[in-house]
This record gives structure tokens, sequence and C-alpha cells, in this order.
């Protein structure tokens, strides 16, 4: 008997040999959700689950030749970045948008580490606010990365605000970088907070929370849900990951995407 074909979501995400975060983090979560990952290498890291140690991008006209023959061999249901690394890829990535202006595009801006380490060269950001985030459906930012985006310090929620009027049609903006007791996250609809999403703070840090999620919604939009119901359903997966998250080395620990 056949069974119906599992939509393909497109992934540009950087190598984590840790399998932690990355492209690995976008291959598990995709496919618990019944979606097909088709992985594209944005760059080659060194790094275990402290920190990263050096990264490299890949040559962005090769990750173009990659994308367009995947788009023209399968039914891409949506596209999800993650790491970039350079301004050169976003810029190859920007080409695609207008063949493929249909797909939605969930958007995880990886500019730094969880450690700390910068993973963003000098031009990414503003190819991202220029190239990227006008043609993005969603965006999920931590505080830290929507403060970059904007260079909005101390103002979480206008960043996000602003992140619409730069053409995010929805920002998720991630509540775990804030002080409060427990993790608010906040999906912002023309700069209006339309859903607030309340889980109870975790002790321990994560290694790809923010890749998991992004990946997760990026699986659930491919299959048509509503963005809200989609936001809901990424964050409770991502949840469960965290709390049955294995500590797999030294430091943070690594979502377990496997329940």
């Amino acid at each position: 008997m056949r069974t119906q074909k599992p939509p393909v979501v497109l992934c540009f995400s950087g190598l984590d040999p840790t399998g932690g975060a990355g492209i690995q983090a976008d291959i598990e979560a995709i496919a618990k959700h019944g979606c097909h990952a088709a992985p594209i290498i944005t760059a080659n890291t060194v790094q275990d689950t402290n920190n990263v140690i050096s990264f490299k991008p890949v040559d962005a006209n090769l990750i173009l030749k990659q994308a367009r023959t995947v788009l023209k061999d399968m039914p891409v249901s949506a596209i999800k970045i993650g790491m970039l690394g350079s301004g050169e890829t976003a810029e190859a990535i920007y080409t695609l948008f207008r063949q493929y202006s249909d797909i939605p595009v969930i958007l995880d801006p990886v500019l730094a580490a969880g450690g700390g380490s910068s993973l963003a060269q000098k031009n990414l950001i503003d190819a991202i606010n220029t190239l990227i985030i006008p043609r993005t459906y969603i965006l999920t930012p931590n505080v830290p990365e929507a403060q970059l985006l904007t260079n909005l310090k101390n103002k979480p929620e206008t960043a996000a605000q602003l992140l619409n009027k730069m053409g995010a049609n929805y920002v998720l903006l991630t509540g775990t970088h804030t002080q409060n007791p427990d993790v608010i996250h906040k999906l912002y609809f023309k700069s209006k907070n339309q859903k607030s999403f309340t889980y109870k703070r975790l002790k321990n840090e994560y290694h790809g929370s923010g890749c998991t999620l992004a990946a997760s919604l990026s699986a659930l939009i491919a299959q048509k849900m509503e963005p809200i119901n989609a936001c809901q359903n990424a964050l409770d997966f991502t949840y469960k990951t965290l709390i049955n998250a294995n500590s797999l080395g030294h430091g943070q620990l690594i979502p377990n995407r496997n329940l």
C-alpha cells in the first residue's frame, strides 16, 4: 500500500561534530515531525559541548548549486536557515528567493555559540537584515540575537517589533536569556504580541535547543499548520527534548530528539 509522501524541508545549517546542534539537530527534529530533511552544510565547525573553537564557511557557490539541484528535483515545502557563517552565503541563498518566493522560510539567526563565540563574520548581520529577514516567514531569535540584529540594547520587545517592520512576518522571541522566573516566549505579528508561551525554567544549559525549535517549526509549517499552533507544538516538543536531555560531554546537555 502506497503511503503519503512526507513534506520536504530544505535546511541550511552548520556541521556540529558533537551532533547536538546544527544540521544533525535539524535532521532529527524534522524527521520526528514526519518530514524529510534535505540538508545543506553552510559551515564546518570545530566545537564541543562547551563552545565553538573555530569554523570555516563552505564555498557559497557550492551551497547555491546544491540548493538549486534539490529544488529542481524535490517539492520543497519549507526552508529552514540556521548558521550562515558569511555574508556571501546569505547572498547566495537570497538569489534562490526570487525564483522560489512561495516557499516559507524559517530563520534561526545563529550569530553566536552557546559558549559565547561569535559565528558571524563582519558583513553577515547586514546581509541577514537586508536580504534574508525581508523574505522570512517566521524568525526565531533569542534576546541577544534580536538585539544584535537591530542594535537595540536592553529593549528586546522593541527589537522584536522592529524585526517585524524589517520584513519578518512573524517573530518568535525566545525568552531563555531573560531574568524572569519562568521562560516566556513571545510571538509577534505586525509589531504586536500575538501570543505568549510560558514554560518552567530549567536549571541546565543546552546545546542545540534553538536549532531543535526552528527545525521543528519548519516541519510543522511544511505541513501547513498555522503559525500560532506551529509555535506551540514546536515549543512543546523542544521543551520535552530538554527535560530528557543527555549529558554526553563535559559542557551543555544535548536535547534528546529521539523521544
